[in-house]
């Protein structure tokens, strides 16, 4: 069906209940592009010319390669910029709204609530079966921002150890400043603290432990406030979601399991800012530096992903890379392609081309 950005459709990815008791789970996986001769759906309806010139027109053709975005915390996938980007290096572009996210969230369900992030195996299981469906003997590149980067890092490292076919599919990983570990204080890393957080979240796992909190990073990127991009607010608050005990313990979990080292499997690319700025900065420094993460952690990190990794830090950028003002966003997209450049060179696995499409059924998460 069609989605709410204009020459981009939306699939619903169903996933059954939800253990955290907030009904039933769907996904949402977006794709640019529109079919090319869509059926009339009323006597005045008009197919389009499939001759007429659309950049965001899907071909019939399946592609080489395709890209899945993954989004992070407070976030949904809006980014038409980048997407358009990727259509460019020849990329079919898909982007992926998790469960209780965006497109995702249903009525009663805690926005972007989780106690287990390998719950999310299940959406982006289904996504990526979905891809290779449309796009046989494609090879996937994922792509992680913030919360998404820590995500999806976990789930390729449990592929690997589970020896899925899935993990045939996927090619290269790229991070755009992932969420590899808690900012602040020391005290607030320290196990005492998580072993509080985690008997919170066991008995009141909606407890917010920090509400929203307004101005900050978001007001330099909505058009309404000091920023240039266009979003719906109701998805992408300016202040962000409550961040509750429940949600956080399992985000401190998935940091436990990622110090301890993980395999990703592919190469990968992890793009940050150069500098941090605190969240209360003045306006202009907000502009200029990553104001939700400490950069330092994803410095510090970036070698427990994989085998083979490329950091790239961008002077000035904000949080998300390529949200930033227009000269560190040129350069974040710069290094994007020399990487991608690299990365088109390198030879596609033969089994892409021979293995069938697994059937993905959704599974109760676990622990990361």
């Amino acid at each position: 069906m069609s989605d709410v950005l204009p020459g981009y459709w939306q699939r619903t990815l169903h996933l059954g209940p939800d253990p955290d008791g907030e009904g039933d789970l769907v996904a949402t996986l977006v794709r640019r592009g529109v079919p090319t001769t869509p059926a009339p759906t009323t006597p005045d309806a008009t197919t389009p010319d499939p001759t007429t010139p659309d950049p965001r027109r899907a071909t019939t053709r399946a592609a080489a390669e395709a890209v899945l975005l993954v989004h992070g915390y407070t976030d949904y996938f809006f980014h038409t910029e980048l997407a358009d980007h990727f259509a460019t290096r020849g990329f079919v572009f898909y982007a992926l709204d998790l469960h209780k996210c965006g497109r995702s969230r249903r009525p009663g369900q805690t926005p972007h609530f989780t106690t287990d992030l390998a719950r999310y195996d299940a959406d982006l299981n289904a996504a990526l079966a979905v891809i290779a469906d449309d796009n046989p003997g494609a090879r996937v590149l994922i792509c992680g921002h913030s919360a998404g980067g820590l995500i999806v890092s976990l789930w390729l490292d449990r592929l690997r150890r589970r020896r899925s076919p899935l993990r045939h599919r996927i090619g290269g990983l790229v991070l755009n400043s992932p969420f590899l570990d808690l900012p602040g204080r020391p005290i607030l890393r320290a196990p005492v603290t998580t072993a509080a957080i985690g008997a919170l979240a066991r008995w009141r796992k909606l407890h917010v432990v920090r509400p929203p909190a307004e101005g900050g990073y978001g007001t330099t990127l909505h058009r309404d406030y000091a920023g240039e991009f266009d979003y719906d607010l109701r998805w992408k608050p300016i202040g962000g979601f409550p961040i509750t005990a429940g949600w956080l313990y399992a985000v401190r979990r998935g940091h436990a399991r990622l110090h301890r080292g993980l395999d990703v499997g592919v190469p990968n690319l992890i793009l940050r800012s150069d500098h941090s700025v605190p969240e209360d900065a003045e306006p202009d420094r907000l502009q200029r530096g990553d104001a939700v993460l400490d950069v330092t952690q994803i410095a510090r990190w970036a070698g427990c992903i994989g085998n083979r990794t490329t950091v790239i830090p961008i002077v000035d950028a904000k949080h998300d890379v390529f949200l930033s003002l227009p000269e560190p966003r040129r350069t974040a997209y710069r290094e994007l392609d020399c990487w991608l450049d690299w990365y088109a060179s390198q030879p596609v696995p033969g089994t892409l081309r021979s293995e069938p499409v697994p059937q993905v059924r959704p599974e109760r998460g676990e622990s990361a």
